[in-house]
């Protein structure tokens, strides 16, 4: 891939504020009103934060891309670190509109229907940080995430999340993903504690269930069930409720 352009090649309306912010607010109109708008010291016209009224919001993380002109946002919650919301647009006043909403605390669900380029990742908000809805929450992002993947194994994939799901041991514990392999821990993020084996779904059409990562020694299946069902037995006993990491 080539070399990216010079931002200011790039973004020259934003290179003529001297940065990200200074053009945020320039195009938002009095949209951003007193919301709090700071640019990247290292990289000022392309990249900006917008803090948010709520103290479970990060502040809203906006950048420019490097090779064609395009804006992203990526918002987080601060215990795991994790998108709550994302998206990308080539308009600047889509974004504001966006930010300005995340720092006055509108719900998710109304930034979303307010701001149509915006993505919902599917978790919830949890300001108390109990751990049963931590799970949850990455439960219900993690089925929609399969659900939205546009790969040709991305079916296989699914059938796998949503075995997993439905299986009552597997659902109780707080589950990730590395390198599209399934697995679960005791704890929420951000110190996960894993447990139990590794469920797989192979391009071919079948599924791992290993100890180690992505390491099917515990054999292969035809069916995403098949390979759940062994997975709960191979689960440790005396598991409790799933508690918060760190």
């Amino acid at each position: 891939m080539p070399n990216p352009p010079d931002p200011s090649a790039l973004y020259p309306d934003v290179a003529a504020f001297g940065s990200l912010a200074a053009a945020l607010r320039a195009e938002a109109e009095g949209c951003l009103g007193a919301a709090p708008v700071t640019s990247s010291h290292s990289d000022p016209l392309r990249h900006a934060a917008v803090a948010s009224t709520l103290p479970h919001r990060e502040p809203l993380q906006i950048s420019a891309w490097s090779h064609e002109r395009r804006w992203s946002i990526r918002g987080a919650e601060p215990f795991q670190g994790l998108a709550l919301l994302d998206g990308r647009t080539e308009n600047l006043t889509e974004i504001a509109r966006a930010a300005r909403a995340w720092h006055d605390g509108t719900s998710l669900d109304d930034i979303r229907r307010a701001v149509p380029f915006v993505h919902l990742t599917g978790r919830a908000e949890v300001p108390d940080h109990h751990p049963a809805r931590l799970t949850e929450s990455e439960w219900h992002s993690l089925r929609q995430e399969a659900a939205e993947l546009e790969y040709p194994w991305s079916t296989s994939y699914q059938a796998l999340i949503e075995a997993a799901y439905a299986a009552p041991a597997l659902r109780a514990l707080y589950p990730f993903t590395s390198h599209w392999a399934l697995r679960f821990s005791a704890t929420t993020r951000p110190d996960l504690t894993v447990v139990g084996p590794c469920l797989t779904a192979g391009s071919d059409g079948t599924y791992g269930l290993g100890r180690g990562f992505i390491t099917p020694d515990l054999g292969r299946f035809a069916t995403a069930h098949e390979a759940v069902a062994l997975a709960v037995q191979h689960l440790p006993t005396g598991l409790g409720p799933v508690t918060l990491g760190g």
